[in-house]
């Protein structure tokens, strides 16, 4: 049996800008994208803070303490919303039961803590 667990989270950012004229994607900061352990084209998952929504897209190198979402997905946000972004993975209970996600904290300028 395999089971869908957390595999990386950056932890409330704030979101920088908001692009309906680029294709649909999430650009996150080079850095945090590194730390987060996320791929490029990785698929996320955006959590709003600020209106509850909750989408999919996929991650794509941004500038430094970039946090934008673009495409449809700039919809579901408005600069300064303070997002949760995740990705998972899928992996045997036994390898589950010893998993640790790879968690990230940002401040208010998306500075790792």
């Amino acid at each position: 049996m395999h089971i869908e667990m957390l595999k990386s989270k950056l932890h409330r950012a704030t979101v920088t800008d908001a692009d309906l004229n680029y294709e649909g994607s999430i650009s996150i900061c080079p850095k945090l994208i590194k730390a987060c352990n996320f791929l490029l084209n990785e698929k996320v998952d955006i959590y709003n803070c600020n209106n509850g929504a909750r989408f999919s897209t996929y991650v794509i190198k941004g500038k430094v303490g970039e946090v934008c979402l673009n495409g449809a997905a700039a919809r579901h946000v408005h600069k300064g919303d303070i997002v949760i972004v995740v990705s998972y993975c899928t992996m045997p209970l036994n390898e589950a039961k010893l998993h640790k996600p790879t968690v990230t904290f940002v401040d208010n300028k998306n500075r790792i803590k």
